[in-house]
């Protein structure tokens, strides 16, 4: 049978670092060990699990503004996780479109006054 752990979920602070290029999100999830602390990114959340003891510390995070998941680092040390990921650029996937002159009539139509 499955060890049935209570789930908590971990204080969290999320925000951008001081010149908005990077998101950083902590969690506090003390006593968690480093092989066992599962994060997944999107680019539009954060998700978190990681056994501690009797507990589990579950976090599911919705971020307000894309990130680049696989550029994504983090750091744990006494018992905080710290992701650093920078944020997309919105126009980043943007395609440019191309525009065809068309071949158009161009009639004057007089109006009496």
């Amino acid at each position: 049978m499955p060890e049935v752990r209570m789930k908590v979920a971990p204080v969290t602070v999320a925000y951008a670092d001081g010149e908005n290029h990077k998101l950083v999100v902590e969690f506090a999830i003390p006593g968690a060990p480093t092989d066992t602390i599962d994060v997944k990114i999107l680019e539009d959340s954060v998700h978190l699990t990681a056994p501690a003891r009797d507990i589990e510390y579950v976090s599911a995070l919705a971020l307000g503004w894309p990130v680049k998941p696989h550029k994504a680092e983090a750091t744990y040390e006494h018992g905080l996780l710290r992701i650093e990921v920078p944020f997309k650029d919105p126009m980043e996937d943007a395609v440019k479109v191309t525009i065809k002159a068309a071949a158009a009539e161009t009639k004057t139509k007089r109006i009496k006054a």
